[in-house]
């Protein structure tokens, strides 16, 4: 085989690696599941036949897939601009018209109950990164039955966090959480340091009695890891890649270019300030994760070594073939 020969096959060879790198499915990530998310509470239901008139609205608008689907909430390029990439009634599904069904506007979504004051909050996390946690709670008066907009959260996240320890899957940080009564909901930002990606959740609550609702909220209930394990199947995101408690999860990443963008305010993710809100140590059958730092999906640290290599040296067999011929025919 010719040198030129050899130089094509190679190009070849490279975009077609190329291409399958990038048809690969991204990997997913996670979700809040204390206080349960809105999109967890509906997995745990079951996506085919959900359980709470909520849940059966939602899959009914969504389609099912999109509760398989319940970690990967994201704007893949949200460097945290999150207020200016979510407009208003369509935070729950960060804008995300395949989880419209998150963003119904009713008083009777499953709930978790709240008190004020110190919670241990819990974030399943499936593929486990470096990144920054802000959480919001609705302001006084909010109503649960018109659709949620960015002024109905207090200015300020009341929780926020960095590098949270990990325990059996779940980040787990503390936080306080300010006086409330009756319904109300905590949004939960995470964006990654590592990439400008960031995930969303709606988390419905209840301090006290459901003063919201027409009657008592469902209670909801997190996935639990056996239904986690069976719908993996079903998902259209990858759920492995940065498996639960491995200590080993980081070795082998390639690092990406931290994430561009300033936060928003001086509470969003990102911030350089450290919060109150200590990290849980990563204790248990789950500590000692490493979290990786990978690019904003599953492919962008592939392409952008692996690409540059193939063609590198398709050019540099090229250059070489033509270079010996012109030196040949002088």
């Amino acid at each position: 085989m010719t040198s030129r020969r050899t130089a094509a096959v190679a190009l070849a060879t490279g975009a077609l690696a190329l291409s399958g790198l990038a048809s690969s499915p991204a990997f997913a990530h996670g979700s809040m599941t204390d206080p349960v998310s809105r999109v967890s509470a509906c997995y745990a239901e079951g996506p085919e036949a959900p359980k709470s008139a909520a849940c059966k609205a939602a899959v009914a608008a969504s389609g099912a897939q999109a509760f398989y689907d319940w970690n990967a909430v994201n704007i893949a390029n949200a460097a945290g601009q999150h207020r200016r990439l979510i407009p208003d009634g369509k935070l729950c599904s960060a804008g995300n018209d395949k989880y419209r069904g998150l963003d119904l506007a009713r008083a009777d979504w499953p709930a978790s109950p709240m008190a004020s004051g110190a919670h241990t909050f819990r974030y399943k996390g499936t593929a486990p990164h470096r990144g920054s946690f802000a959480l919001y709670v609705t302001k006084d008066g909010y109503d649960p039955s018109k659709p949620l907009k960015w002024s109905d959260l207090e200015e300020k996240p009341f929780a926020t966090v960095t590098d949270p320890g990990m325990q059996n899957g779940d980040y787990v940080f503390q936080g306080t959480v300010p006086k409330k009564s009756g319904r109300h909901l905590i949004y939960s930002i995470w964006q990654r340091s590592d990439s400008p990606e960031a995930f969303y959740t709606c988390s419905d609550v209840v301090f006290g009695k459901d003063s919201g609702g027409t009657g008592p909220a469902p209670t909801a209930s997190a996935p639990s890891e056996q239904q986690i394990e069976d719908g993996q199947d079903e998902s259209s995101v990858e759920h492995g890649g940065h498996g639960d408690g491995d200590a080993s999860t980081g070795a082998g990443e390639t690092a990406a270019a931290p994430a561009t963008g300033a936060p928003e305010s001086s509470g969003a993710p990102g911030a350089s300030s450290q919060s109150p809100n200590a990290p849980a140590p990563a204790a248990g059958s789950g500590s000692g994760v490493e979290l990786a730092e990978t690019g904003g999906d599953a492919t962008t640290p592939y392409l952008a070594v692996g690409g540059a290599a193939v063609l590198a040296a398709g050019a540099a067999v090229l250059f070489g073939t033509t270079r010996r011929r012109r030196t040949q025919g002088r």
